[in-house]
């Protein structure tokens, strides 16, 4: 949510990085049943400074109406609008620790340079353009909120030198999870100059790092369950062992094999029984309080589990999924019976004889 609250579903844009007649583009994509929005924009690199302070940012340069019906910037916005954004203007918004690190406020004014020189006869002279900070936004994701600059598309053709051309065309649809599929459709409705590409590829090393994350939780996640039906397992094979003369008492009782055998399992599977409920209430309740539970360890402890400036996200999410729940409480109650049939078997073939012949 937070990647797409900045990034786009599918993103239509030049082979060469600028796209023209973007108008046209956006009218031939719209024609896709699956398309609900569209918009340009503008993006390249940039330094911006300000007193001593400089820092290389990524400009995008957005028409503010169009720009909020594809992306959310809207939603996070600290101070300002971005309808605040107009052309002429040259007013600017700011990632929030993009700001911390210029030490600027809104009000303040920034110094972009762009790469793009100017070629006087004494020597190529960079292009300096003062803009006014009107606002400052917080996704919550280091990548945006430190690096990236908004302007007005307008500003930002005039700078970069671009005429009336973009950088390409940012699509929203009604399925975000349908995006690999429409950006492959969309191929029939563009020229040859241009391409389409979808949110799964523009992140893409984050994404499989996520499938790998999973699938090595999996195996964790079933070795600490086999670690647990060993312990059942060697727990009542100790038992069977302590109660030998006792298994033998009943034997000569008249008990049959079988019934010892269900007096161990229904021991394994009682044992097994409460510490699945301990286990299920104790994670239902810290899955559910999680928001709670990590920032007070962090402010005990005065560290922080999730720094902004390494992962995608500075906070621990938590999403209670009973369907996982319930599956996961049966295979785990499933392996506790299964590893309380080899004790079993051995307490009900144990020979009377030859239990009570040293009592």
């Amino acid at each position: 949510t937070r990647i797409l609250g900045v990034a786009s579903h599918v993103q239509v844009s030049g082979y060469d990085g600028e796209l023209n007649n973007w108008q046209r583009v956006a009218d031939e994509v719209s024609k896709h049943p699956r398309v609900l929005a569209s918009a340009p924009f503008v993006q390249a690199q940039g330094m911006l400074s300000f007193d001593q302070s400089v820092r290389g940012s990524l400009i995008r340069g957005v028409l503010p109406d169009a720009e909020d019906k594809v992306a959310d910037f809207a939603q996070h916005m600290k101070s300002g609008r971005l309808e605040d954004l107009q052309p002429g203007r040259f007013g600017i918004i700011l990632g929030a620790d993009l700001a911390r690190a210029l030490h600027v406020m809104p009000g303040d004014k920034v110094t972009l340079i762009a790469p793009q020189g100017l070629v006087t006869p004494a020597a190529i002279l960079p292009r300096l353009k003062q803009f006014q900070v009107v606002g400052i936004f917080e996704v919550g994701m280091f990548e945006y909120d430190s690096s990236l600059a908004l302007i007005h598309m307008q500003d930002a053709q005039t700078l970069y030198r671009m005429e009336d051309r973009v950088s390409g065309v940012r699509l929203k649809i009604d399925d975000l999870f349908a995006a690999p599929r429409v950006s492959h459709e969309l191929a029939k409705y563009l020229d040859a100059d241009a391409m389409a590409s979808d949110w799964t590829r523009s992140h893409a090393n984050f994404f499989r790092a996520v499938q790998i994350e999973k699938n090595v939780m999996f195996i964790i996640l079933l070795l600490i369950v086999a670690v647990a039906a060993f312990n059942i397992v060697s727990t009542l094979v100790m038992a069977v062992q302590d109660k030998q003369a006792d298994i033998a008492i009943l034997r000569t009782l008249g008990a049959s094999p079988g019934s010892i055998m269900a007096i161990f399992v229904i021991q394994g599977a009682l044992i097994g029984f409460i510490g699945l409920g301990l286990g299920v209430a104790g994670g239902v309740s810290l899955a559910l309080n999680i928001d709670v539970v990590v920032p007070a360890i962090e402010h005990a402890l005065g560290i922080q589990f999730l720094s902004k400036d390494v992962y995608y996200i500075s906070d621990l999410p938590s999403e209670l999924q009973w369907g996982d729940v319930i599956a996961i409480t049966a295979v785990s109650f499933v392996l506790t019976l299964v590893a309380t049939l080899y004790p079993s078997w051995r307490a009900s073939r144990l020979n009377p004889a030859e239990a009570l012949r040293y009592e």
